[in-house]
């Protein structure tokens, strides 16, 4: 809304006043999602929200109303889902018209302004819209009933299936599919557009840690991280990941950086160190860090949303560009061939362009897979097309380069805190704290939990998210400055809490493990479902929208089902309450018939899934030091030491808790209702967890 405020469209706010004022005015609504990075969201805004000749029509005949998806993401599910069924694809913008009682019947995602090259414009879609509601409102009714009908059955497709019950061979069947998709030319999954898929491939670390002797598992996963890490979909400059790979290769990237990618990479990188013992899986790990911390990192604790794929183009813009400051996609990270040389002087510039794919010419000079729409002519998006032979050497040339590109103008920073996508980021550094052996990142973890625990609760309850300096909103009513009312997701509840527990076990304070407890019985009072099992994205008591989502596809983003059902395994198996392992049970009795449609579509699902089968590997750490103590897991060196061995090897299904009282510290490995002897020795232990993970 920020952002659109001084267009001439008049919009509203989602919420009752827009939809009684479409009542009132017996107008048709016009639903635009989008969020403050999206790069198609600019140019529609731009080519159509800002002009006054489609400004009158939509003003005329519609109600307009303006979404952040990140903001609501239950209103945005609920409309992707009746596009995608419309229209058989979706994305952002996106753009459904609405009747006044919020039934979609027609929608689509970008549409140019006008008519043209094949592509119907938005001018004309409102208007044939408009007469369509003057002159067919009963069929224009009636499509939407059944729009709605389908999402609704949709919406309630899972359901418990006799006979559907999930077995191991559907890891199996999962690994097969992925292998299959897989791109053995350039890593990932499938062609393009290409998504990193980082639960993916934390899927098939589990595999090859189940079916050791199978090597493909791991070398698909190894293959894909070293080329993302070489290609253009990340940073070589300032670090972090871009959001995708337009192009097969990774070379061009959709330049966008989200927070939850950052999040969800920088941990399975941590976990390809821990299987392979490679330092540059770690780097990448620690790099990400080092951005987020640097770029995305609210003051007070939290973490900003994501950075923008435009930024100006203007004095000190790519190639001394002088021009007026227009947006252009990537203009802060590409680079002319010109450029690098005089940043870096001729013979180190010359080695530096070699390494990193850089040609007079652009992208342009190596086909069109290297550009595919033909955007970045003259500029280059760097990328590792030869290992470099002096790494100072190019470390060197990389400070320099950022030196000088912190001098552009920056692309614009989505500075939203939001709890869920903070979750995942607090699991990254406690878990990323604890493998690099730097305690800096469970602090930073540390901070943005104590964060949203003091400005993200109300009442008990959590909210969706947070802004400096804003108002309260939609009941927000008595809150601090900065909170806005927004009520929580079961996206929020389910990666927050997984967010403590990883706290939990990095730190050993306790305070954490019983928020997450206090939480999860939250998730499960206000999501649950009692009668079928699983857990509704929206709570009970929240705003009624046409249907109440209940999805476990992961996607970009897992599923809050997944994550709810792995987060309460974590908890049975700290705390011993059985109401946790119900809840977890419930998700795979709901689900379990859509999962074996296609497996490959629910990797953290499955992970879960192969916790749920397993069992936890439990260590148990007890000694003399009370569990409130901030700081307890540096506090004492045996601890210190045993928590270095914890992390040090990959442990799925690994479970690790502290209980005070015993004289000195002490460690114990269980599996399931057996445990071996205490020990104090870390060589010992170590020993143990390996004995009893590979069943010897």
């Amino acid at each position: 809304m920020l952002a659109h405020a001084d267009n001439p469209v008049f919009w509203y706010p989602w919420g009752p006043q827009a939809f009684a004022a479409a009542i009132q005015a017996d107008k048709p609504v016009l639903l635009s999602i989008g969020y403050s990075t999206c790069h198609w969201c600019h140019v529609m805004a731009h080519e159509s929200f800002e002009n006054e000749d489609i400004a009158k029509v939509l003003n005329d005949h519609f109600i307009a109303v303006k979404v952040d998806r990140e903001e609501r993401p239950d209103v945005d599910h609920v409309y992707m889902a009746a596009v995608v069924a419309m229209t058989g694809q979706g994305g952002w913008p996106l753009t459904v018209f609405l009747t006044p009682d919020g039934k979609p019947f027609y929608g689509g995602t970008y549409f140019p302004p006008y008519t043209g090259s094949g592509s119907q414009g938005f001018k004309e879609i409102l208007l044939s819209i408009a007469e369509a509601w003057h002159n067919n409102r009963e069929g224009i009714l009636s499509s939407s009933d059944e729009i709605t009908r389908s999402l609704n059955v949709g919406a309630g497709h899972a359901q418990p299936l006799q006979g559907n019950e999930l077995s191991g061979s559907i890891l199996d069947a999962a690994f097969h599919q992925m292998s299959a998709r897989f791109d053995a030319a350039n890593g990932g999954f499938g062609s393009s557009p290409k998504f990193p898929m980082p639960h993916g491939l934390g899927f098939l670390l589990r595999y090859h840690h189940r079916v050791p002797k199978d090597e493909k598992a791991l070398a698909m996963v190894e293959q894909t991280l070293v080329a993302m890490a070489r290609g253009g979909i990340w940073d070589h400059i300032g670090f972090g990941f871009h959001r995708y790979s337009t192009d097969a290769q990774w070379h061009v990237p959709h330049f966008e950086k989200m927070l939850y990618d950052q999040a969800l990479l920088a941990h399975v990188y941590l976990e390809a160190f821990q299987v392979t013992g490679k330092k540059t899986y770690a780097d990448v790990a620690e790099n990400i860090f080092i951005y987020v911390l640097g770029d995305m990192c609210e003051p007070q604790g939290g973490f900003y949303c994501a950075q923008d794929a435009d930024s100006p183009v203007g004095a000190g813009g790519p190639g001394g560009h002088r021009g007026p400051p227009v947006q252009r996609e990537g203009a802060f990270y590409v680079w002319t061939e010109k450029e690098i040389i005089e940043v870096l002087g001729p013979k180190e510039g010359d080695t530096f362009c070699a390494w990193y794919g850089v040609k007079p010419d652009g992208p342009a000079d190596g086909g069109a897979a290297f550009d595919p729409h033909g955007e970045f002519a003259g500029k280059n998006i760097l990328f590792l097309s030869q290992e470099p032979d002096d790494e100072q050497m190019a470390a060197r040339c990389r400070q320099r380069l950022f030196e000088r590109r912190q001098k552009r103008p920056r692309p614009h920073l989505d500075d939203k805190v939001i709890v869920d996508w903070n979750g995942l980021m607090i699991c990254a550094l406690a878990f990323g704290g604890r493998v690099l052996g730097k305690k800096r990142y469970v602090d930073a973890a540390r901070a943005a939990a104590d964060f949203i625990l003091s400005h993200l609760v109300d009442d008990g309850r959590l909210l969706h998210r947070w802004r400096q300096g804003q108002a309260p909103a939609m009941g927000g009513a008595g809150l601090p400055a900065g909170k806005a009312g927004i009520p929580a997701t079961l996206e929020d509840y389910a990666f927050f809490v997984t967010g403590l527990i990883d706290l939990y076990e990095a730190s050993f304070e306790e305070k954490y493990l019983e928020q997450a407890k206090r939480l999860a019985h939250v998730m499960q009072e206000l999501f649950e479902d009692g009668t079928n099992g699983g857990f509704y994205m929206t709570a009970r008591d929240a705003q009624t929208l046409i249907t109440r989502p209940k999805e476990i596809y992961d996607g970009a983003i897992p599923s809050g089902n997944s994550a709810s059902a792995l987060a309460l395994l974590r908890l049975h198996a700290l705390t011993g309450e059985e109401g946790f392992y119900a809840s977890a049970s419930g998700v795979f009795t709901c689900f379990s018939g859509v999962i074996r449609q296609a497996p490959s579509a629910y990797p953290l699902a499955l992970c879960a899934y192969d916790f749920y089968r397993e069992g936890a590997t439990q260590v148990v750490l007890s000694g003399p030091l009370d569990p409130s103590r901030r700081g307890l897991a540096e506090a004492d060196e045996t601890i210190a030491k045993m928590t270095k061995v914890l992390y040090k090897h990959f442990v799925p299904n690994r479970s690790v808790v502290y209980e005070a009282g015993a004289q000195k510290v002490m460690a114990r490995v269980c599996k399931g209702r057996a445990c071996l002897p205490p020990t104090d020795d870390p060589a010992v232990l170590e020993r143990q967890i390996g004995d009893v993970h590979e069943g010897r």
